[in-house]
C-alpha cells in the first residue's frame, strides 16, 4: 500500500516462507597446491622460489601447501602458473564455507493460519512470513548481514517500544510542521510507519516476530506530514545523516507537476550517492505520481540506464503485478506487496505494527488486519506498493555496505539487471525489470571490482653511469566480501628535473623491479601508477616516490 498525500484507505495483506539455498563460499584469496603425496616439501620450496607467501597449513599427508600469489598477482594467473610447475599436480583457489543456518524468527517458520484453504492463495505450508525466500535474500545475508547498513525511512512514524525494533532505531526525527503534530516521531498513530520500517529493518536472527529484509541494518526515521517541504526536509535531513537507501512509501497523483522543491532534494540525496527508492501507485495506473515518477520518469523504464532511482510496484506470490498497483513506463522493477488477488486471504504482507490500535482498525470498516506472530499481537497483514518498497530499499542499502565503491546510479542498475524474471524476457510494463532477487544481486555486487589499485616504488642508484634500480609493490585492495580483479599492468613514469621530461615504461605485475637508464647526473623523480584488471588506474601521486641522481 502506498500511501498517498492524504492517507488512503489501506488493503490489508500477508506474507512468507523460508528455507535457505546453499550459502556461497567466499574466496580466501589464497591457493591451495597439491602435488603428490609426500611431496609438500618439494611443493613449498618451488613456492619460495618463485616468490609465493606461504599462508596457511601444510598437510605432508597429502602433499598440500596453501600459499598467497605474489604481490599484485591475480588469483587466476597464479594458479596458472604454479599449475605449470614440475610436481605440482593441482591447483585450487581456496574457499571458506558457511554455517548453514536461518534466522530464528517466528513468522519465518510458522505455517500461515489460511495457507491451502478455499479463500488463500497461498499454497499449503506457506510460511507466514514467505517473501524473503522467494527474493533471494537468505543468499544475500550469506554474503553480508549488512552490520554497517543505514536506510532511511520517510513514513507516519515508528512505535519505538516494538521488540522488533529494539536497537534498530539509529535517529527518530520529528519533520511534522508543527513538530509533534500526530506525536513524537517514536510514536505511529498511523501504523504505516511501523509495518514499513519493520520490513526493511525488524531485527533478524532474535526469535521474535518478523525477520527484516536488511538483517542488521539500522534506521533513521524521518516523520513526515506527508507536505512538500516536509518531504524534501526529511530527504536531505536523512541524505545528511549518512543513510544508504532511503524508502519513501508515499506519493501524490501526478495531477500536478512535482514539486521544485522535492526534485532539488532528490538531486542532492542521489548527488551524494543514495539509493531513493519510492513506492508506485496503489491503483492500476500509469502516472504513478512524485516522487516515484522523479526516479523513473516516463518513458524511460524500458532503458536500464535510465532514472536516478527505483519506482517499485507490488506483485503477488504468484508473480504477477497486484491488482491494486501501477504499472507502465514509470515503473522500474517489483517486490512482494501481496498475498493474491485483492478479496482473498490472507490479505497482504505481515510487518510490525503499534500496541495500539491503528488507523486501518478503526472506523465504519476495520482492516482486520492486525495478526499473532509467536503468540505476540504486535503485527499486522497490509498490502500495497508500500510494502514492497522497503525490501528494494533495504537489498539496496545491503549492496551500498558490501561494495562502497558502487556508486549509486550502478546499484540502481545492478538491482534492475538482476531481477527475478522469465528466461529471456526483458523489462515489461506490469513489473519492470522483474521481481527483486537480493542474492542475485548481493552475489554480483561481490564481483564487480570499482576500487583503484595502490603502489609504492623506492630507487637507489645503479652499478652503471646513468642507471637507476628500481623495485616497487603493488596490490588491488578490495572491501570485505568483494573479489579484487587484481593488478594487471604497473607502469613507471620518470620525470628528469628540473626540465620535466617524462619517461614511461608498462611492465606486467608480476614484475617488481627493473633499471631505469637516464642520463648520467641528473636527478630524476620516479612514481608508479598501477591499473587493475577491471581497468580501474591508480591516482596520481600528489609527489613522487623518490627522487634519485642517476651515477655519472
Amino acid at each position: 500500500m502506498m500511501v498517498r498525500r492524504v492517507l488512503p484507505t489501506v488493503v490489508a495483506g500477508l506474507v512468507l516462507a523460508a528455507s535457505a539455498g546453499p550459502a556461497n563460499a567466499a574466496p580466501t584469496g589464497r591457493l591451495v597446491v597439491l602435488g603428490e603425496p609426500g611431496a609438500a616439501a618439494a611443493v613449498r620450496a618451488g613456492a619460495a622460489a618463485a616468490g609465493e607467501r606461504r599462508a596457511g597449513p601444510d598437510v605432508p599427508q597429502i602433499g598440500l601447501v596453501t600459499v598467497r600469489p605474489r604481490r599484485g598477482e591475480s588469483l587466476a594467473h597464479a594458479a596458472r602458473r604454479i599449475a605449470a610447475r614440475p610436481g605440482v599436480t593441482h591447483v585450487e583457489t581456496e574457499r571458506r564455507m558457511r554455517l548453514r543456518a536461518l534466522p530464528n524468527d517466528p513468522a519465518l517458520a510458522t505455517t500461515d493460519p489460511v495457507a491451502g484453504t478455499l479463500t488463500s492463495q497461498l499454497p499449503s505450508g506457506t510460511p507466514q512470513q514467505w517473501t524473503p525466500q522467494r527474493e533471494g535474500f537468505p543468499g544475500a545475508w550469506d554474503v553480508t548481514k549488512g552490520a554497517t547498513a543505514l536506510v532511511g525511512v520517510i513514513d507516519t512514524g515508528v512505535d519505538a517500544s516494538h521488540p522488533d525494533l529494539q536497537g534498530k532505531l539509529a535517529q527518530l526525527v520529528d519533520q511534522q510542521q508543527p513538530a509533534g503534530l500526530r506525536g513524537p516521531a517514536g510514536v505511529d498513530e498511523e501504523g504505516h510507519g511501523t509495518h514499513v520500517a519493520s520490513l526493511a529493518c525488524a531485527a533478524t536472527g532474535n526469535g521474535i516476530g518478523i525477520a527484516g529484509a536488511g538483517h542488521d541494518c539500522r534506521l533513521v526515521i524521518e516523520k513526515t506530514d506527508l507536505s512538500d517541504a516536509s518531504i524534501a526536509a526529511s530527504i536531505v535531513d536523512a541524505t545528511d545523516r549518512g543513510v544508504h537507501a532511503i524508502n519513501m512509501s508515499f506519493g501524490a497523483d501526478g495531477t500536478r507537476p512535482a514539486s521544485v522543491a522535492i526534485k532539488r532534494a532528490v538531486r542532492y540525496a542521489a548527488h551524494r550517492d543514495v539509493v531513493l527508492v519510492a513506492a508506485a501507485a496503489d491503483e492500476p495506473v500509469r502516472e504513478q505520481g512524485d516522487p516515484s515518477n522523479l526516479l523513473q520518469p516516463t518513458g524511460t523504464g524500458p532503458d536500464l540506464d535510465a532514472g536516478v532511482g527505483l519506482s517499485v510496484t507490488a506483485a503477488t506470490y504468484a508473480d504477477e503485478r497486484a491488482s491494486f498497483a501501477g504499472f507502465g513506463s514509470q515503473i522500474s522493477l517489483a517486490a512482494y506487496g501481496a498475498a493474491g488477488i485483492a478479496g482473498s486471504a490472507p490479505p497482504g504482507i505481515v510487518g510490525a505494527f503499534p500496541s495500539g490500535l491503528t488507523r486501518f482498525e478503526q472506523g465504519t470498516r476495520p482492516c482486520g488486519c492486525r495478526t499473532s506472530v509467536g503468540g505476540d499481537t504486535r503485527y499486522g497483514y497490509l498490502a500495497g506498493t508500500s510494502m514492497a518498497a522497503p525490501q528494494v530499499a533495504a537489498a539496496a542499502a545491503l549492496v551500498r555496505t558490501l561494495n562502497p565503491d558502487l556508486p549509486g546510479r550502478e546499484v540502481v542498475r545492478l538491482l534492475k539487471r538482476t531481477a527475478s524474471r522469465p528466461a529471456g524476457a526483458g523489462w515489461s510494463a506490469d513489473l519492470g525489470w522483474g521481481i527483486l532477487d537480493a542474492g542475485r544481486a548481493l552475489a554480483s555486487a561481490r564481483t564487480i571490482d570499482r576500487g583503484r589499485p595502490v603502489s609504492q616504488l623506492s630507487a637507489a642508484p645503479g652499478a652503471r653511469a646513468g642507471t637507476v634500480s628500481l623495485r616497487w609493490t603493488a596490490n588491488d585492495p578490495a572491501p570485505e566480501g568483494v573479489l579484487a580483479s587484481g593488478v594487471r599492468t604497473v607502469e613507471v613514469v620518470a620525470v628528469r628535473l628540473p626540465d620535466r621530461r617524462v619517461q614511461r615504461r608498462t611492465l606486467r605485475a608480476g614484475q617488481q623491479t627493473t633499471t631505469f637508464r637516464g642520463d648520467p647526473g641528473a636527478r630524476y623523480a620516479f612514481f608508479t601508477l598501477a591499473r587493475d584488471r577491471a581497468g580501474n588506474e591508480e591516482r596520481r601521486p600528489a609527489r613522487a616516490d623518490a627522487v634519485v641522481r642517476a651515477p655519472s
